[in-house]
Formats: structure tokens, sequence, C-alpha cells
């Protein structure tokens, strides 16, 4: 590991001393910040304490502490690999040059960059969420009940064990400064800044259903690559029951996005998609007939990459029906190979308008016509079609007569769409499983959408999020 260390007053953090941190942090692994005491500090306005507390706020810094002696003194103790000094002391003496060449350390200056992004500031784009949830006081009102009601449904879900199946993927955001164009051909230079990774597709499933209180078994197939380690240590830390079986014939799937000014530039997936072989889906449905006996809720999450295979399907599906299970699926069609209508006799499915459309192969009918044509076909007994900005379309087919409804897009702050259907897919289908009716269903569904889209990356859904917007 090479270690950078850095020392000054840092008496009022401003965007030269981050530019200066960024720099010496990239030089090495491990960046130590000396802050000088308030004997040694040249400037007597701002307290040590007051100083070493914005260095430690601060991304680019490991470790910092209060220096009570010398740099150069500090510097002959402990022999950092690199000492980073600000450029205006490149043409002065500097002491310390000695002692590092002593021990093969470098001595480097800079002031930063002046194209810099603030780390922390990209860091409220993922992290920091303004939910401006509206609520729809004429949906409550038509179908007689309140927001009070849906917080004892939310307290239900704590008794829920569910298995979620599906394809895992790993999200990596790449956010990235703009530079310009390129004077030799009419593309965008940009250089990348941060890296965020999130768990996604049927991963981020079950991460929702775990942080909403359930018991969560979690089976999937991915590669054996860094990636799988990501994903296993990120929902064990969620103390989900996981099953991930390997396949080396595929990479565990990874889509990048990088990103601008809050603005998707470009998407590149690392996948195959070719199906599972026997042998891994004779191993995944011992897996589940195994557990079976006490399981509440199947979520079935597809995205088409191989991992649920009809042949899967089929006999989990079978033995969901004989053990009397409620059953959920999303097929999702980025492509155009998905289809919900491979899902038969579950309790409720989750198409965007495209994917339902795609499945029947209609691009004409109406939306009541399609939902009417889809329950006919599978047997659904509710289908909610996701319509992106204008919201959400129940189709109840439990009853003789055709009974539609429409949840309008709750929230008002959108940073990124994806994830959207995922949290509605898990939070609507728990609502079913502990005795919900469907409207109550779909409300807390577009609720946990509108959570969900007001960040950006796959965050898992939490308990206290939803019930602080009921209040």
């Amino acid at each position: 590991m090479k270690k950078v260390f850095v020392s000054g007053d840092f008496n009022i953090l401003h965007p030269g001393h981050l530019r200066f941190l960024k720099f010496a942090k990239e030089s090495g692994n491990f960046l130590t910040v000396g802050i000088n005491n308030d004997l040694l500090s040249s400037n007597k306005g701002i307290n040590q304490a007051v100083r070493l507390e914005s260095i430690q706020a601060t991304s680019y810094v490991d470790e910092a502490f209060i220096l009570d002696i010398s740099a150069l003194e500090y510097i002959r103790n402990h022999k950092p690999d690199i000492v980073v000094k600000g450029k205006e002391h490149e043409n002065e003496e500097n002491p310390e040059l000695e002692v590092i060449e002593s021990y093969g350390g470098k001595l480097l200056f800079s002031s930063g960059e002046i194209g810099f992004s603030s780390m922390d500031l990209l860091r409220e784009e993922f992290f920091a969420s303004d939910y401006n949830v509206k609520h729809n006081s004429k949906y409550l009102a038509r179908h007689a009940f309140k927001l009070d009601d849906l917080k004892s449904i939310i307290e239900k879900f704590s008794h829920l064990s569910v298995l979620v199946i599906g394809d895992t993927i790993v999200d990596e955001y790449i956010t990235c400064e703009a530079l310009g164009m390129s004077q030799e051909d009419p593309t965008i230079v940009v250089t990348p800044l941060v890296n965020n990774k999130f768990i996604g597709g049927a991963a981020i499933v079950a991460s929702h259903a775990a942080t909403l209180g359930a018991k969560v078994k979690f089976i999937s197939v991915v590669g054996e690559d860094e990636n799988k380690s990501y994903v296993q240590d990120g929902l064990d830390k969620l103390g989900i029951d996981v099953s991930l079986c390997t396949d080396t014939t595929r990479p565990t799937t990874l889509k990048q996005r990088f990103r601008a000014k809050e603005k998707t530039l470009l998407r590149v997936n690392h996948l195959k998609q070719h199906g599972i072989s026997k042998d891994i889906e004779t191993t995944i449905l011992n897996k589940i007939q195994d557990s079976i006996a006490d399981i509440d809720l199947i979520l079935f999450s597809d995205f088409s990459y191989g991992v649920l295979t009809n042949t899967l399907i089929n006999a989990i599906t079978k033995l969901g029906v004989k053990n009397g299970i409620y059953m959920a699926a999303d097929s999702q069609s980025s492509s155009q190979v998905g289809d919900i209508a491979k899902f038969k006799n579950m309790s409720l499915v989750t198409p965007t308008e495209r994917e339902i459309r795609l499945s029947l192969n209609d691009f004409k009918s109406g939306l009541v016509v399609l939902s009417n044509k889809l329950a006919e076909n599978t047997h659904a007994k509710y289908i909610f079609t996701t319509l992106g900005a204008e919201g959400l379309m129940i189709y109840n087919n439990s009853k003789n007569e055709l009974l539609t409804d429409n949840v309008n897009a709750l929230g008002s702050v959108v940073k990124d769409v994806s994830g959207a259907g995922d949290s509605l897919l898990t939070c609507s289908a728990m609502a079913l499983c502990v005795g919900a009716d469907i409207w109550q269903s779909a409300y807390l569904g577009s609720l946990a959408s509108a959570i969900q889209i007001s960040r950006v990356g796959n965050v898992p859904i939490k308990k206290a999020e939803l019930l602080k917007e009921l209040e």
C-alpha cells in the first residue's frame, strides 16, 4: 500500500484544498493528513478541533490527526511513501526533500486540477433523497382507505418468508467530468471522477424485501469473478439467505452507466444471455424444494439473461400452486426477448406497457384490452401496468366485472428511473401477501417507486422510509 502524507493549517476548507487533497489521494492508496495544532498554525482564527472535523468529513482523506510536531519530524519518524506539497512550494527550499529521498520516498508538488468537481458534492447525487411525495386523496377516498391503514400493512411485512429468484445484476455508475468536444472527430470527451456500484436485478428485489422487514431467501446464478463477491457480501450484510450458483460460462452481469451533470451519456452491458445448464436448473430446483414449506411469497425477477428458463419457471410455479403460495413476477424487456406471458397463475405481474405489447405482439389495442388479453393467456389475478410519468394502471381479474383504476405517479422528483419496477413488484406483492387489497397494494407499490426514483442507483427501500411518507 502506497501511503501519502500532507500537512497544513486547513482553516476554511475551500475548493482549492479539495483539489489538492484529490491529487494527493490519487497519488497513492492511503491519504493521511496532519492538521497543525493551534501553536503551530499560522492562523489563530479557527481552533484545531474545528479544522480537524472539516478534514475528517472529506471523502478523499483516510486518516487525519492533530500534528503536535513539525511535518519534517513526522516524515522522519513515519516515512510515508509520498509527501505532497502545494505547487507554490516547488521553487522554495524544502527541508523534507533530503529526508524523503534518504528512505526512497517521493516529494510531489501540485495544487490539483482546475477542472475539479468535488467528490462530496457528487456523492449527494447518489445518497441524498428528496421524495416530495404528493398523495392522491381522490384515489384514497374512491377505495375507502386512509394512509394510516397502510401502516398496519407494512408492519405485517416482518411476518413474511419470501423467496426471490432471477437474474443478478451489478449496476456501476461512473460519474464523469465533461471536458468538451474532440477536435479530431465529433466525440464528447470525458474523464471519470467517481465510481459507485449497486446491487441490482433480482438481487435488489431481495434487498428491498429484506429492508422492508421480511425473512428472505435469494437464489440466482453468477460468474466466478469479483462481482460475485460484491453481491454475496452486500446481501449477507442484509441478513439474506443467499444461494449463488456459479456458472463459469458467463460473467456476473455488469451494467455500466457513464454520467455527467446528472445525465447518462452511455450504457455498457457486460453479460451473456444463454440459458443455464440442466445441472444448474436441477441444483436450483432442489434448493427450492428443500425450503418450499416455509415460503409465503415467491418473487420472479426476470431480465431474460438465462436464469429463469421455461423449465425452471414451470417447475417452480407448479410447486407454488401445489403449496398455495403467493407468486408475483416481472419480466423486463430491455431487448425483444422478454416475455411476461411465460409466467402463468401469478397473483401479480407488473409489466411496462412496452413489455405487455411485446408479449402479446399487439401494438394497437388499448390498455384495458391488453390487460384482458394477458389475463386470459396467463390467468394472472392482478396486472399492474407501469406507464412512467402517467403512473400505474391497475387491472383486477379476480372479479366477474372488469375493474380498473389508475394511480398517478406519486413522486415529483425524478433522478433515476431504473429500479422503479423492482420496488413496485416487491412492495405490492408483499402487501397482497399479508392481506392488503389490490388498491392498497398498488398504492404502496407506487409510493415505494416514488422513493426509489428520487435518488441515483439502486438503494433498498427501508420500512422506515415508507412509514415516514405515510405520516
